[in-house]
């Protein structure tokens, strides 16, 4: 018996081709985003592992500080190894036990292309460097000089790694600009005197290398090194090394070449890690949508084969047999998407690596690497999804009785729903408390408390969407279909019919569009805030902002700027860094008349800064417990300490938190050359016309390569499109999910269709016209759409609304923001998606033959 079962089932997958193509698909698109986000992940991790297993060869011990951080204004935060400690080494070489010594000099560094353009680097880092002769460096076999070019000489001249030099099309003998991002460096042109195939060379990655006197010159204060390596002498291990030199220099961070080359690949796996922790999100919610999908296909195929099922419990089929009959239906379905879905999210992460190499974004290329975590992964989640998917209509075939085999009519969906109905009141309550306590309060417990409130929300719907549809698709209908006259009577009939049918194909429109909803408000809140803060906080009407990858201005460009005729004064923020009460911390401190450029709401005190004062924000006054009058130390992480004393405290706001400090105090702090600014503010002179004066800056900072002059207007507006493309990011991730819940309204329509089949052909033997039965199944599809598309707008723009009000703690004068742009816009594209869903499933019912129709039993 169980053999002849198998086969039933497996004979029922085959007579059911579409059906089993279509359920398959939902299958697949969740997989392969699994799929493709493993195989992409492993592939990078395994290019970038190849990559520092070429770094630091040669090298028995690497001394470098402990402290090498790059803070939010681009400042590298290390001096790094004094000459003392370089030129001790020396000294005491045979004691150490160590043969070679290799002081290195790097910094940020920004390199024009043949275009006059800073060269685009897609995130990678571009770099300034020593240059090290193979007879001194410790890896003879490492970097070289590609035939043609040679090593270079003096101030003026560098090698440039390959393929920046093929991005840039610079050759050997052309000449270009080259920046550093911070201390008092101004452009300077150099000479290219090589080409240099290096480790690390990836599509976006940019080295340039001088000499070592020019690298110490340009790089350090001229009293450092960014890093020493150092070379064991014979008979001496690198940890034995590595050990003496811990002992000898304790203050500095002592790493062997091997701990170097895993340090820097720990650090990119991290970051890859993240990566594939959000591409994992998003495909799992993919999946929960295709959960539904499929939860709603298996009850619809039962609920049309309980004849079948009965006349097989008639034959002698237990209920075990005939549950486990669908649930081999579901193990077969969810295999066989897994193995499509493993294929395609090969293809998928093949197709990501080739668009994002192709596009420079620092990404290196490899082959694929298609593991066995990708493969179990997939083939587990397909299985098990589908399965679980399945249970319930599985137990609910288990249980048809005998004497339905007689029946005419399928019971499917006529369940009361009173208990799920009342478990949702439940849940709802408490998802509005749970909301409610969120959104009063801010910071990350509340957050969470919104996150809570969310879950339960989304349950609540799960269990309460059945008792829900009647009455929305109901009033729906009395709208949307009213001017259709008998045939939108009759879609609106339809699409209410079945609750629990209704609901479920609904929710995995209303998920996806829940989701889109919160990522909107959050979105419009974002930009709502920064444009009143530009608006309402900045009086200066030109900015200038630095476009390269630290976001950092030399302190420089505002000397430039002051030179422009129309001027009439420059304030640059400078970022500040350093500890208070052993923490770091971050302010900013302005090089000028703060007052001028930025309105401050004083609540105590004056806003007249003091070269040895600070204005702070209530907000950090109240962190720290400052009052005004009050001495405040901060520690220099580098340079000296400073002692500044709080003359006023200002109403926080999202531009000039936390506090604002005093430029006696900010330079004891930053040594010259970590020394960078955040943004310059301009005031014009009486009289000056605004644009002429723009373009005469954009003019004489132009050799600066990053840096970009705007209006009020246009820094909002720019500020504005970062997030825009952010969303556009995410909501093509979550497009997968609404992919997935289209491909569940035509799976349901068309299931639908096929249990409908005796009563089209008794509606076409009537009088219906083709035409009329398609316009039906239109009308059907677009009620529900607009129900799951109704019921995720209004529920995330609440649950983004809330979410948005707990930012309170870390942006100051966030307020939630309505897109209703983008709920108007949704709620069309539903519509129209329903009508597209709905188009094959509407021309197969209107081709149905009233006879063959009729007299199928």
């Amino acid at each position: 018996m169980a053999s002849t079962m198998r086969k039933v089932s497996l004979r029922n997958l085959a007579a059911h081709k579409l059906r089993l193509a279509l359920t398959v698909l939902s299958v697949v698109l969740g997989t392969s985003f699994i799929a493709g986000a493993l195989i992409f992940t492993s592939t990078m991790s395994n290019s970038f592992n190849g990559i520092f297993d070429k770094v630091a060869i040669g090298v028995d011990t690497q001394i470098s500080p402990k402290t090498t951080d790059t803070n939010a204004y681009g400042a590298v935060e290390s001096l790094g190894v004094p000459d003392s400690v370089v030129q001790q080494i020396q000294r005491d070489k045979d004691t150490l036990g160590v043969s070679q010594v290799v002081p290195g000099y790097q910094a940020v560094m920004t390199i024009a292309g043949s275009d006059g353009k800073a060269l685009p680097t897609g995130g990678a880092p571009s770099m300034g460097s020593t240059w090290v002769p193979k007879d001194k460096a410790l890896d003879p076999d490492g970097a070289t000089i590609l035939p043609g070019g040679r090593a270079p000489r003096g101030p003026h001249e560098a090698v440039l790694n390959q393929s920046a030099a093929k991005r840039g099309h610079l050759k050997v003998g052309d000449t270009t600009r080259v920046l550093v991002s911070a201390g008092n460096a101004k452009p300077f042109t150099v000479k290219i005197v090589g080409l240099v195939d290096m480790a690390g060379d990836t599509s976006g990655y940019t080295e340039m290398d001088f000499d070592a006197a020019t690298a110490k010159k340009l790089f350090t204060d001229g009293a450092h090194a960014s890093s020493v390596q150092l070379g064991a002498a014979k008979g001496v291990s690198a940890e034995t090394l590595k050990q003496r030199i811990t002992k000898a220099f304790p203050g500095y961070k002592v790493q062997t070449g091997d701990e170097v080359r895993q340090e820097n690949k720990d650090a990119i796996n991290s970051f890859l890690q993240i990566f594939n922790y959000i591409l994992l999100a998003f495909a799992a919610i993919g999946l929960i949508v295709g959960t539904f999908i499929i939860y709603n296909t298996f009850s619809m195929i039962v609920a049309q084969r309980v004849r079948e099922l009965a006349l097989l419990r008639a034959i002698g089929a237990g209920r075990g047999q005939v549950m486990r009959s669908v649930m081999l239906e579901a193990v077969v379905v969810g295999f066989i998407g897994s193995v499509i879905g493993l294929a395609v999210g090969t293809g998928l992460a093949a197709g990501l690596q080739a668009v994002l190499s192709s596009t420079g974004t620092g990404l290196p290329s490899g082959s694929l690497v298609v593991g066995p975590a990708a493969i179990i992964a997939c083939l587990v989640v397909g299985v098990v999804v589908t399965t679980i998917s399945a249970l319930a209509p599985a137990r609910r075939a288990s249980r048809v009785a005998p004497v339905e085999a007689m029946r005419e009519s399928q019971t499917d969906g006529s369940a009361s729903l009173r208990v799920r109905t009342l478990i949702a009141a439940v849940l709802a309550v408490l998802a509005v408390v749970a909301l409610a306590i969120g959104a009063s309060g801010k910071g990350g417990n509340a957050a969470l408390m919104v996150g809570l409130g969310a879950v339960l929300t989304i349950v609540a719907v799960v269990c309460g969407a059945p008792a829900l549809a009647r009455p929305v698709v109901g009033a729906l209908g009395v709208v949307l279909a009213k001017p259709f006259g008998k045939l939108g009577q009759l879609a609106r009939t339809n699409a209410i019919r079945n609750p629990r049918r209704t609901a479920a194909t609904a929710f995995a429109l209303t998920l996806g569009l829940m989701l889109v909803a919160i990522i909107g408000t959050l979105g419009a809140s974002f930009k709502g805030t920064i444009d009143r803060a530009v608006n309402d906080e900045v009086k200066a009407p030109l900015l200038a902002i630095g476009t390269g990858n630290t976001g950092a201005l030399p302190p420089t460009v505002s000397d430039e700027i002051r030179k422009v005729d129309g001027v009439a004064s420059v304030v640059a923020i400078h970022g500040v860094s350093a500890t208070l009460n052993g923490k770091e911390v971050g302010g900013n401190s302005p090089g000028g008349d703060m007052t001028k450029a930025a309105h401050f709401k004083m609540i105590k005190g004056t806003a007249n800064l003091p070269p040895n004062g600070l204005v702070a924000s209530d907000k950090a006054a109240k962190k720290y417990h400052w009052s005004v009058g009050d001495k405040v130390t901060f520690n220099g992480r580098f340079g000296k300490d400073a002692t500044v004393q709080v003359v006023g405290i200002y109403k926080s706001s999202a531009l000039l938190d936390p506090w604002q400090m005093g430029s006696a105090a900010y330079k004891k702090l930053t040594p010259p050359s970590m020394r960078a600014d955040f943004v310059d503010l301009i005031l014009l002179k009486d009289g000056a016309d605004r644009s002429a004066v723009q373009q005469k800056l954009e003019d004489i900072t132009g050799s600066y390569l990053t840096v970009k002059v705007q209006t009020k207007e246009e820094f909002a507006n720019s500020s504005a499109q970062q997030i825009n493309q952010m969303l556009v990011v995410l909501y093509g991730m979550l497009g997968l999910a609404l992919i997935i819940a289209v491909l569940g309204i035509i799976n349901t329509l068309a299931l639908s269709v096929v249990e409908r089949k005796r009563e089209i052909g008794m509606l076409r033997a009537v009088g219906m016209l083709r035409k009329q039965v398609r316009r039906t199944i239109y009308l059907e599809s677009v009620l529900i759409s607009i129900f799951g598309a109704l019921l995720g707008m209004v529920l995330g723009v609440i649950i983004g609304w809330c979410l948005v009000r707990t930012f309170r703690e870390w942006l100051t004068g966030i307020e939630p923001v309505v897109p209703w742009g983008t709920v108007l816009f949704t709620l069309v594209a539903a519509g129209v998606c329903g009508v597209l869903a709905a188009l094959w499933p509407a021309v197969r019912a209107a081709r149905t033959k009233p006879l063959e129709a009729i007299a199928d039993v």
